[in-house]
């Protein structure tokens, strides 16, 4: 008999960038993705603008889900991004660290 082995939860993070921007991803490691984007093997615009710090960062059960929430967070405007972290299930990250 073969045994499913669940999927890997997924992180959304929320970096903050040079020039202040905000940059939102999904990852199943947050801390090793912040590396990516610090040394330039991340994303186009994390390349232009490199991160300083994660901001926040929440867990889900699935990259799907991870993904939906990923697209929810950037439909909001800057001003409510860091809220959207703000619930009972948050983990925020401090100093460029994504270890809580």
């Amino acid at each position: 008999m073969r045994r499913e082995t669940p999927a890997a939860p997924y992180w959304l993070y929320l970096l903050e960038c040079q020039g202040g921007a905000y940059y939102a991803g999904i990852a199943v490691d947050v801390e090793q993705r912040f590396f990516q984007h610090v040394f330039g093997l991340g994303a186009k615009f994390t390349r232009a603008w490199p991160p300083v710090r994660v901001l926040a960062a929440r867990q889900y059960p699935d990259k799907g889900a991870a993904l939906r929430a990923e697209l929810q967070l950037k439909a909001l405007p800057r001003a409510e991004k860091l809220a959207f972290f703000a619930t009972a299930d948050l983990t925020v990250c401090r100093a460029g660290s994504a270890s809580s």
